[in-house]
């Protein structure tokens, strides 16, 4: 007879994260706040370690003109973050979706779609219309995320050296 009880506790142990996420609290923060610096550093940490050939955010960790964060903490500790940004060189009323980031033991518990959709208020709060972002072609849950959410791939809208994949949706 196959061992269930291992599915057993996994399916209990996602219950247990996804009840957790639902009650998380996502709020703006400064770019320069201690909390949002952890964050980028996790973020940035992540990439490094998933990139093929590693990841360089290239020189000062500076925040992208005009954007507005957010970071949602348990204990303490950031388990999710993420920013907007205007760029109206990519066409009026549009935003870019920016460091899109959750934190490995809070995946799978909803968390990421749930930030997702708090950006996307919060670009709508800010007038924009449409929405942005590009990504890198290894991080496949990220890329199935922004497919189920309704995202449309597009053509390469910047430079970014690590974006291998670009998605856009109307708001």
């Amino acid at each position: 007879m196959p061992d269930y009880s291992r599915v057993m506790t996994s399916d209990a142990a996602s219950a247990d994260r996804r009840a957790r996420a639902a009650t998380i609290d996502l709020r703006e923060v400064a770019a320069d706040e201690p909390i949002a610096r952890e964050a980028t550093a996790r973020y940035f940490a992540e990439l490094d370690a998933t990139f093929p050939d590693g990841f360089d955010p290239g020189g000062p960790d500076s925040p992208e003109p005009g954007a507005t964060y957010v970071v949602a903490t348990s204990d303490g500790a950031p388990v999710a973050y993420g920013g907007i940004r205007p760029v109206p060189e990519v066409g009026a009323g549009t935003a870019e979706i920016k460091r899109m980031w959750v934190h490995d033991a809070w995946r799978g518990a909803g968390l990421g779609s749930r930030m997702l959709r708090h950006l996307e208020s919060l670009a709508r709060e800010h007038g924009h219309r449409r929405v942005v972002l590009d990504t890198n072609g290894a991080l496949l849950e990220a890329i199935a995320m922004y497919e189920r959410a309704g995202y449309e791939r597009i053509d390469r809208y910047n430079d970014n050296p690590y974006a291998e994949a670009f998605f856009a949706k109307e708001l």
